[in-house]
């Protein structure tokens, strides 16, 4: 019953509990079996959290008083683990970053939330951008940032196209557009971040206003139009720079007049491309930025091929994203996901922003007309895109999943659609900075309530055929 429980997915703390008698009537039988199956049961279940391990201890000791001496030596083999120094160390840091993160999320929602609402949000991201920059500037800083919100478990490590990410949840591009924040976001939590989107000139972006809250629908209206310093001053800036997580670097073309026919368009693409070649972990090629001038022309299949075949040319050791939009028909994102199949594309970035004002998602009555929206009005439309990538292109490339992350089980649901990563940037604003350690300590208890050593175990588990 113990190891049926230990295999339940949906089972928690009262349902484990509730075994506890069984394992104790059960380590009376004197089949040596039963006996090695009720010292799993009292270990595994034990090393879960701290209330159980002391409930496992409890039921150890009494079975300890039993005349069996079968019973006496694992009972006290289970005791001798669960009481060792590696397990008790283990709970106690996971209760203490429990702690530390509702009492962050306390403070966040109940005040500072409630003030940087009152601000245009434009403000509040540059002003968080120059605190960010600031800490990450200097070790005490980053020390200082990593106490209140880093968190690791080697269950989250992965090995994808030879980079190596310590978690799977990362900053998309669109936060740090000018890759300034890459010291203090490892301390953040982070197991990787994209800069950018940074294009083949300086770009001032589109008028403001150009950012919004839809605060009841959990999401942000983007209209950006992909401002940016340029490749040529964001690449000098991380020149010599070394990073402690991999950096993607998102590229797209200048939002401008001047780069709206193909020719002009691939050349600024170009430029900015092979200013990255050697600075960071992998690219990510932005075709689908819903707020640009000119529209999305490389969404279009023919385009697509000219734009890769000139990218296929430059050399670089870095693997190759794609970010495609949410809106996109099936037969787009087939004929997209066949011409990636021809060049060195190793992976999607699932999705963009979606500029579908129909979605029932969407709870606030005053939408922006222009821009596309992020967080929870996407979120359906990216896992179904998620899902559908994975199993149009077998599992072969790798996906990472973009769109409505606030929580652990939103990114569980994307990496089992088929995500070997996640990233996220409006979950943080309406969460907190704390958020990422609760997702990341949540996908490990997630793994572990379903079986998982390993993240990479879970990826597309619930796709179905």
């Amino acid at each position: 019953m113990a190891c049926l429980a230990w295999h339940d997915k949906e089972a928690g703390d009262v349902r484990f509990a509730q075994f506890f008698p069984l394992i104790k009537q059960a380590a009376s039988d004197e089949r040596n079996f039963v006996k090695k199956a009720v010292n799993w049961a009292l270990r595994q279940i034990g090393k879960r959290n701290r209330n159980l391990n002391k409930m496992a201890i409890g039921t150890a000791k009494e079975i300890l008083k039993m005349d069996s001496k079968i019973a006496k030596w694992i009972a006290s083999d289970a005791i001798r683990e669960l009481t060792s120094q590696a397990v008790q160390k283990r709970l106690v840091k996971e209760y203490t970053i429990s702690i530390r993160n509702y009492i962050l999320r306390f403070l966040y929602k109940t005040s500072l939330q409630k003030i940087f609402f009152l601000i245009d949000p434009e403000v509040i991201h540059d002003r968080m951008l120059k605190v960010g920059e600031f800490l990450g500037s200097n070790v005490v800083g980053r020390n200082i940032t990593s106490v209140f919100f880093s968190y690791s478990n080697k269950s989250l490590e992965q090995k994808i196209l030879g980079i190596k990410f310590a978690n799977p949840v990362g900053l998309a591009a669109g936060f740090d557009k000018d890759a300034r924040l890459t010291d203090i976001l490892p301390s953040v939590g982070f197991g990787f971040a994209e800069v950018g989107s940074i294009t083949g000139e300086v770009c001032s972006g589109n008028p403001k206003p150009r950012l919004w809250r839809l605060k009841k629908s959990q999401s942000l209206v983007v209209n950006y139009g992909l401002k940016n310093e340029g490749c040529e001053t964001i690449a000098k800036r991380l020149k010599r720079k070394t990073f402690a997580i991999s950096i993607g670097t998102n590229i797209a073309k200048t939002n401008s007049p001047k780069t709206v026919n193909v020719e002009s368009g691939i050349a600024d693409y170009v430029k900015a491309y092979k200013s990255f070649t050697d600075i960071g972990s992998f690219f990510t090629i932005n075709i689908s930025c819903p707020n640009a001038y000119g529209g999305k022309p490389f969404e279009e299949a023919s385009r697509l091929e000219e734009l890769l075949l000139q990218i296929d040319n430059i050399p670089t050791k870095k693997p190759v994203f794609l970010k495609i939009s949410p809106d996109l028909t099936r037969h787009q994102v087939d004929r997209i996901t066949q011409v990636a199949s021809r060049h060195q594309v190793s992976g999607f970035v699932c999705s963009n922003l979606t500029k579908n004002r129909k979605s029932k998602k969407i709870l606030d009555k005053k939408i922006p007309s222009e821009g596309g929206m992020s967080g929870k009005v996407v979120e359906d439309l990216t896992n179904e895109l998620i899902a559908y990538v994975y199993k149009k292109t077998k599992g072969k490339l790798v996906i990472i999943g973009c769109g409505g992350v606030f929580n652990a089980a939103d990114a569980y649901k994307k990496i089992k659609l088929g995500a070997s990563l996640v990233e996220m940037i409006t979950g943080m604003i309406f969460e907190g900075p704390q958020v990422v350690s609760e997702i990341n300590q949540g996908l490990v208890r997630l793994l572990k309530k379903d079986g998982f050593n390993r993240l990479s175990q879970a990826v597309s588990v619930g796709i179905k055929d």
